[in-house]
C-alpha cells in the first residue's frame, strides 16, 4: 500500500476520535500523560451535551437576560455618561452584540493612562460574572468623587468591562457557545497549531483579538465560576503534566494574583490553593486558554479568576459574592496606579514622543509605549531591583536601574537620535527635484554657507533650550496620586 495513502488515513482517524474538553471551574478531567500519545484529548474544543450540569429554570430567576443585560448597558451609559461611553466589539454566532462600558474621566479619548479590562460570562453557564461587573460599574458611577478608591481609578485609569462575551451560551444555558465551543480553549496557543487555523475561530473570540489589537492593555482579567482562586500563566505544559510552568513575568503574577486573593473575603484563606492563587499548569493544563495568549500576543497581564464554588447560585446570593469581590475586582484595577513603572518616552532632538520598546533585564518579555503619547505602563512586583532598557530603532538605547518599592514610579526615557557618518558629510547632501541632482554646496558657495550653517546651530540650540525647559516642567507636574516624583533618564 502506497506510504502516503497510509498517513493520510492515520491523521483522519487522529482527528475524528471523539473527546471531550478539559474545563476550569471544578469540571475537572484526569490529564493524559503524554501530550503526543492524547493529544486528541486537546484539540476538541466541542463539548457534549450530556456532560454538562442542567441548569433548571428556578435558578435562573433573577439573573439579567441577554435583552435585560442590553438594556441596562445602554442604561448605564445614559445615567453615567459623564465618566462613560458603551461601544461594541462584534457579534456573537447568534448576533447577539458584544457591548463594553468604558469608564474614565475622559472616556473614548486616548490619555497617557494605563488600560485595564474585566471580562465575564467567558462560559455560558457561568453567569456569576455578568452580574457581578454591572454592580461593579454601578458603584464605581455612584461613587465618583465620593469615594477615594472610585475616584482615582476613574482619574487615572481606562477601565473597560465587558460583562458577557457568550451571551449564547448564557441563552442556552451551557458551556460552550452557539456551535458549542469551549470559548476558552478557542485562542491560538504555543503548544497547539490546530488553534491557529483562521477559519475555525469563533466570532466571539475573534472579536477578543481584533479588540486587544486595536486597544493596548496593560493587564486584564476573566470571571469564572466553579472554584475559589486567582489563577495566573503559564495555563499549559509541553507535555500536558501537571506542574508548575512559570512565564517570565512569575513573580508579577504572582504578586498581581495576590492583591485579588488577599482583598477578597476569603480566598486567600483557600485549604486547596496556599494564599488563594495558582499556577495554571500546576493546577490541571488547558490550552487554547485566553490567559497566555493575552500575556504573549496582546502585552497584556491577565489572571483568570474563579470567583464562585458554585458556578450557578441562586440570584438572591449576587448581592453577598458582590460584596465578598468588590474590594478584590477595585484594588486589582488600582494596582495599576499604585505599583509597577510608567512612563513616556521622547526624542532628545525634537521631543516628540517615540513608540519605543521597554524591556527588563531578566525577563524576556516586551512592552511597547503608545505611538501618540509615547507612554508604557509596565507592572512588576516591588521591593525589587531591576534593570530597565529601552530601545528604538533608529535612536541609541538607554538603560537604567531602579530599586522599585511600595509604590509606582514614574520612569521617562528621553532617546538621542543615532548619528551616520553619512549624516556628518555636508558635502554630499543632495536635492534630487524630478532626478535632477544639484549639490547644495555648489549653489550656496562654500562661505555663504558656513555662515548660513553657523546661524542654523544658534537659532537651533536656542530652540532646543525652550523645549526642554517646557518639557521639564510638564514632567515635574505629571504624576499620579501617591506617585514618586518622575525621573528623567
Amino acid at each position: 500500500m502506497d506510504l502516503s495513502f497510509v498517513f493520510f488515513l492515520f491523521l483522519l482517524s487522529f482527528f475524528l476520535i471523539p473527546s471531550s474538553t478539559i474545563a476550569r471551574g471544578g469540571d475537572r478531567i484526569p490529564i493524559p500523560s503524554g501530550f503526543l500519545d492524547k493529544s486528541s484529548e486537546l484539540l476538541a474544543r466541542h463539548l457534549f451535551e450530556d456532560k454538562q450540569r442542567k441548569i433548571s429554570e428556578a435558578l435562573t430567576d433573577g439573573y439579567m437576560s441577554n435583552t435585560e443585560l442590553e438594556k441596562s448597558v445602554t442604561e448605564f451609559g445614559q445615567r453615567c455618561a459623564n465618566i462613560s461611553r458603551i461601544y461594541s466589539i462584534g457579534k456573537s454566532v447568534n448576533g447577539s452584540p458584544l457591548l463594553v462600558i468604558e469608564i474614565s474621566d475622559k472616556p473614548g479619548k486616548e490619555e497617557a493612562e494605563p488600560a485595564f479590562k474585566f471580562i465575564g460570562n467567558v462560559h455560558g453557564d457561568e453567569p456569576v460574572g455578568r452580574e457581578l461587573l454591572m454592580l461593579l460599574a454601578n458603584w464605581l458611577c455612584s461613587n465618583y468623587m465620593k469615594d477615594s478608591l472610585a475616584t482615582m481609578i476613574v482619574k487615572n485609569v481606562h477601565l473597560h468591562i465587558l460583562p458577557t462575551m457568550n451571551p449564547d451560551g448564557f441563552a442556552l444555558r451551557r458551556r460552550g457557545n452557539a456551535n458549542n465551543v469551549d470559548l476558552n480553549r478557542d485562542f491560538p496557543d504555543r503548544f497547539y497549531p490546530v488553534n491557529d487555523v483562521e477559519d475555525m475561530r469563533q466570532p466571539e473570540t475573534r472579536a477578543i483579538m481584533n479588540w486587544v489589537k486595536n486597544q493596548q492593555f496593560a493587564a486584564s482579567a476573566s470571571l469564572h465560576g466553579g472554584a475559589l482562586v486567582a489563577n495566573y500563566p503559564w495555563d499549559g505544559s509541553q507535555d500536558s503534566r501537571k506542574k508548575y510552568v512559570a512565564c517570565p513575568d512569575d513573580k508579577a503574577f504572582r504578586y498581581m494574583a495576590s492583591i485579588y486573593s488577599q482583598s477578597h473575603y476569603n480566598m486567600s484563606s483557600s485549604t486547596e490553593f496556599a494564599g488563594g492563587i495558582t499556577n495554571g499548569a500546576q493546577w490541571y493544563p488547558i490550552y487554547g486558554g485566553m490567559q497566555d495568549w493575552n500575556y504573549i500576543h496582546g502585552g497584556c497581564l491577565e489572571l483568570t479568576l474563579e470567583i464562585s464554588d458554585d458556578k450557578w447560585p441562586r440570584a438572591n446570593e449576587l448581592p453577598i459574592l458582590f460584596e465578598y469581590n468588590r474590594k478584590s475586582m477595585l484594588n486589582l484595577v488600582a494596582s495599576l496606579v499604585k505599583s509597577g513603572i510608567h512612563g513616556r518616552t521622547f526624542s532628545s532632538d525634537t521631543y516628540h514622543p517615540l513608540p519605543a520598546s521597554v524591556t527588563i533585564n531578566g525577563i524576556d518579555y516586551k512592552t511597547n509605549s503608545s505611538r501618540r503619547f509615547g507612554y508604557y505602563y509596565r507592572f512588576l512586583a516591588p521591593s525589587e531591583s531591576y534593570e530597565v532598557m529601552v530601545t528604538m530603532p533608529g535612536y541609541e538605547s538607554k538603560t537604567t536601574r531602579i530599586l522599585l518599592e511600595d509604590e509606582a514610579m514614574s520612569l521617562d526615557f528621553i532617546l538621542d537620535p543615532e548619528v551616520s557618518d553619512a549624516g556628518r558629510q555636508v558635502d554630499d547632501c543632495y536635492c534630487n527635484c524630478d532626478g535632477q541632482g544639484k549639490l547644495v554646496v555648489g549653489i550656496l558657495g562654500r562661505a555663504h554657507l558656513d555662515m548660513f550653517l553657523a546661524i542654523f546651530v544658534v537659532l537651533l540650540f536656542l530652540c532646543f533650550l525652550l523645549k526642554r525647559k517646557a518639557v521639564i516642567r510638564f514632567l515635574k507636574r505629571r504624576h499620579f496620586p501617591g506617585h514618586k516624583r518622575a525621573i528623567e533618564v
